[in-house]
């Protein structure tokens, strides 16, 4: 009997090795953004950056590589070398989450200030080439809403144009677009004024309308992982616990690290 072939073809790879084949290697999802992205130490609890507890929502193949830090714009986090320090290790097949705005905003600091509709823009395209030129997929997540709210306790917007900004430039380049800062204002008008205090960084010291304590953080990692499947950067078997409770316990500060 003649083997067509395919046949031949077939069991030539079937008599390969297992140990010889390549494996696939787990995709990793860095994260460049500010402080309420970033992972917080002990000496700063209960505030908590989102990207801290993104890792819950996520299959342990989704590996996550945070990469916010405090007080960083678009335009600091590329000046201090940050985007390079990601762009040496990112791989083909990683995702780059970009959330930027709070520091941009900062009008009288020249380290740290853009202007959404120019400066901002052109740093962010520098993300965005940055990780399309390793083969990895940039991804812009508009920034997350911070605690205001009007005498009449209506969620008020607090990042000006940004937000505008960074969506027109994701449809310019056919960048996916999470849209962190829309979500968030409806979920903080949901919860209202009073509810909205169990999700930052309130304390019997500190009132604090811009940081996350564990449930916020909980809260927006999982808009954003709602949104990493909305718009098809992760497949439903990457995402988990999108509709269950996932406790507070589970955030952890490690100690700060030696300086």
């Amino acid at each position: 009997m003649s083997l067509t072939r395919r046949q031949v073809t077939s069991a030539a790879i079937a008599a390969v090795p297992l140990a010889g084949r390549p494996r696939r290697q787990p995709r990793t999802l860095y994260i460049a953004g500010d402080s309420t992205a970033a992972q917080k130490y002990a000496d700063a609890a209960p505030e908590t950056g989102w990207g801290t507890a993104l890792p819950f929502f996520l299959r342990k193949e989704v590996k996550v590589a945070n990469h916010a830090m405090n007080g960083r714009s678009s335009k600091s986090f590329v000046d201090e070398g940050r985007l390079d320090a990601i762009l040496s290790g990112i791989r083909p097949g990683d995702f780059l989450i970009v959330q930027f705005a709070h520091n941009d905003e900062k009008a009288t600091d020249p380290a740290r200030y853009t202007e959404p509709w120019t400066t901002y823009r052109q740093y962010l395209r520098l993300y965005i080439d940055g990780a399309r030129a390793r083969g990895a997929r940039p991804v812009l997540a508009t920034p997350v809403e911070r605690r205001r709210f009007d005498a009449g306790g209506t969620a008020l917007p607090t990042h000006g144009d940004y937000p505008a900004a960074m969506r027109a430039l994701a449809a310019e380049e056919g960048v996916a677009l999470l849209d962190t800062e829309a979500l968030s204002l409806a979920l903080w008008q949901r919860l209202g004024a009073e509810g909205t205090k169990t999700y930052f960084n309130w304390t019997a010291t500190e009132q604090d309308n811009t940081h996350f304590n564990p449930p916020g953080a909980i809260a927006v990692a999982r808009l954003v992982a709602q949104e990493l499947l909305r718009t098809r950067v992760l497949a439903r078997h990457d995402v988990v616990r999108l509709h269950e409770d996932v406790p507070a316990s589970w955030i952890t500060w490690p100690p700060a690290p030696a300086s």
